[in-house]
């Protein structure tokens, strides 16, 4: 098992769009790989004035308090990342999450990249990431009968909610939907993982990077792949069959249910048909190796019965698979030929994976911006960036900070951002529109405390209608 540390983190949020919501809360914990913690962080800020709070996920995380905070968006920003590079200096670490693949890692890599921060630490220099949901679709599939997965509702489909999970295993959920708590539950989690079943814990850990997960994936042993769909149990035995060249971490994976003498001869048009449409039930599945990939070897597996048929089957099958070169070439080269249809981000929040990466010349600037506190050198500084983009981002956090000595070019664009975001509907919510929920939401509550956080969103969001 890798000696890494461990940093695992949660967010709270004022909604769940990527591009338009915003971290209100971060909690970090730093363990070592024995989960014994060593330190912690957690650290919230303001909502920025352009960011309308959803009553739903104020009504979740119930950080009212962010309301009166006086430590801004940036500043909360920076510190998290200032700790993270801290307990990363002497050792790589291994970020570890929740659900964060979709969601909390997506918020902190945009959410650094808006202020003008470096957007990947969580998998650069060497450190590594794990989603700890993933962990447990494999586990919901293969070791139900050692780490005991909860129904929902009392069954009969599943639950993978890390509240439920952790009540499940007897850990304290009294605190849950707070960022710090939420943290302890996965450390929790882990440590039931590790007692229970180390070697399957130990795997995890491994392919965390890029580099355990291609050890695992280029081995000639097939795997078990196991996923939570709908709140049912999938289980696949696979071995990995082709990738796209042209986009090195997208692989893709033979199921070996199907038999491999019926699917290798097919010709290359067919083989990418069966690409194109992908789905569950095809016998060619894509995945992401730089994402937790549910997955373990069937080595680990305590029991040989979970594909109905034999393990020596499902080998000698992979050893088909592996055999077959032609057949992993016109994989290959029909992942390759896949069209992806991204439409182009209207806005600038959307625009991190698309427009390319910063300039050697602004780093530099985004460094001296960092260390600056005057106003006039930081508006120096921002009409200097080569790229639009960052002189947007650099305009907002300055607009933010300081009230006056603002060029009016400058303050025209941030009256226009918070004209459209606080005047108009957009995929950033709605001023009218969330005031028109907290009333419905008053109306049916008989719960003090939820009428009380409503109360003080609807404070907070009429005083931006009125600013």
């Amino acid at each position: 098992m890798s000696k890494s540390n461990l940093i695992f983190y949660d967010t709270e949020t004022t909604g769940i769009h990527k591009d338009f919501s915003q971290i209100i809360q971060c909690g970090s914990i730093l363990t070592d790989n024995l989960l014994n913690e060593k330190d912690q962080q957690n650290i919230g800020s303001a909502p920025l004035p352009w960011v309308i709070p959803q009553p739903k996920a104020m009504l979740t995380n119930k950080k009212i308090n962010s309301f009166k905070s006086n430590v801004s968006h940036y500043q909360m920003m920076k510190d998290i990342q200032y700790q993270w590079k801290q307990w990363c200096v002497d050792n790589p670490s291994i970020f570890i999450t929740y659900n964060g693949h979709a969601f909390d890692e997506e918020l902190i890599r945009r959410q650094f990249w808006c202020n003008l921060l470096e957007p990947y630490i969580t998998n650069t220099n060497q450190n590594g990431r794990l989603d700890l949901m993933l962990m447990i679709h494999n586990i919901a599939a293969f070791f139900s009968d050692e780490i005991s997965i909860p129904f929902f509702e009392e069954g009969p489909t599943l639950s993978i909610k890390l509240e439920h999970l952790a009540k499940e295993h007897g850990i304290d959920v009294s605190d849950a939907h707070d960022a710090i708590s939420d943290c302890k539950f996965m450390i929790g989690l882990c440590e039931v993982i590790k007692d229970k079943i180390p070697e399957v814990f130990d795997s995890f850990i491994d392919i965390s990077t890029k580099e355990g997960v291609k050890n695992l994936l280029y081995s000639s042993d097939f795997l078990a792949l196991g996923e939570v769909y709908r709140r049912h149990s999938f289980k696949y035995p696979v071995v990995m069959c082709g990738g796209d060249n042209s986009r090195p971490n997208d692989i893709c994976f033979f199921d070996l249910s199907f038999d491999p003498e019926e699917i290798c001869d097919l010709d290359f048009t067919e083989i990418n048909k069966l690409i194109q449409s992908g789905g569950r039930d095809s016998p060619l599945k894509k995945y992401k190796i730089n994402k937790t990939i549910p997955i373990c070897s069937h080595k680990l597996l305590t029991k040989n019965n979970h594909f109905d048929i034999e393990h020596s089957e499902l080998q000698r099958r992979a050893d088909i698979v592996l055999a077959n070169k032609d057949f992993q070439t016109k994989v290959s080269q029909a992942m390759q030929d896949r069209i992806m249809n991204f439409p182009e981000p209207s806005y600038v929040e959307g625009t991190i994976y698309s427009g390319g990466f910063p300039s050697y010349k602004d780093k530099d600037l985004m460094q001296e911006f960092h260390l600056s506190e005057d106003v006039d050198q930081l508006i120096k500084i921002s009409r200097n960036f080569e790229d639009e983009r960052f002189r947007l981002l650099a305009e907002r956090i300055i607009c933010a900070k300081y009230k006056t000595d603002i060029p009016e070019d400058i303050e025209n664009r941030y009256a226009d951002l918070l004209h459209e975001r606080i005047n108009t509907e957009g995929k950033w919510g709605s001023v009218d529109k969330s005031l028109q929920e907290i009333e419905k939401l008053l109306d049916g509550s008989e719960n003090d405390d939820d009428k009380k956080i409503l109360e003080a969103t609807k404070e907070h969001i009429s005083s931006m209608n009125a600013n």
